[in-house]
């Protein structure tokens, strides 16, 4: 059997970023800072690092995709193009979340940036938290860990392809995004207006 050929991609921040695997080998690993436009910019940039490796869509073996946590519109940005691609090619879609992948790339404590001075951090075998920057580093005495440092975008990415080569080729479920907290947005309170036909 010959090394499967992994698409692995993030916006669950303010990035678009891919790698892509073969084996043990980074054929391609790419990141664009970008606060907003990851829906416009992701299938392009998933084609240029194919075509620029002399790849197309039908050699991919599998997708790999972080669920986040993160930028709720982002995660959704890349959990529906990882289902998307993986239904399409008939290939398998691994959701990897930010913590695996940050355990991956560096060891210590890890955390995701959240707004206003938060984090996202991992603890452990229960579920991840949501808490003030002091708070984690209280936490992360408390463990005898330090917080690792967040890794850029391409090392992100290319993580998250090698743990879904990891996995790869067991089937899996569809990713699906890993939300802490509720979002920002809430529907109105008041009741729609009445429609008169």
């Amino acid at each position: 059997m010959s090394d499967p050929l992994i698409l692995a991609f993030d916006t669950s921040a303010a990035h678009c970023a891919a790698a892509l695997l073969s084996g043990d080998r980074v054929l391609a690993r790419v990141a664009e800072a970008m606060p907003r436009g990851q829906a416009e910019r992701l299938m392009g940039l998933l084609h240029e690092v194919l075509s620029g490796s002399g790849h197309d869509w039908r050699d991919l073996d599998a997708i790999g995709v972080g669920i986040g946590p993160g930028n709720f519109t982002g995660i959704r940005i890349s959990v529906s193009a990882a289902r998307g691609l993986a239904l399409g090619l008939g290939v398998p879609a691994y959701g990897v979340d930010g913590f695996a992948a940050r355990r991956r790339i560096s060891p210590g404590l890890a955390t995701v940036p959240a707004t206003q001075g938060r984090l996202y951090v991992d603890m452990g075998d229960a579920q991840p938290a949501l808490m003030l920057r002091e708070e984690a580093g209280e936490h992360a005495g408390r463990i005898g860990a330090a917080i690792a440092p967040q890794p850029d975008p391409a090392q992100l990415a290319d993580a998250i392809a090698r743990l879904a080569a990891e996995r790869w080729p067991r089937p899996a479920p569809a990713p699906a995004p890993l939300y802490i907290r509720p979002a920002d947005a809430a529907p109105p309170r008041e009741a729609p207006p009445v429609l008169l036909d």
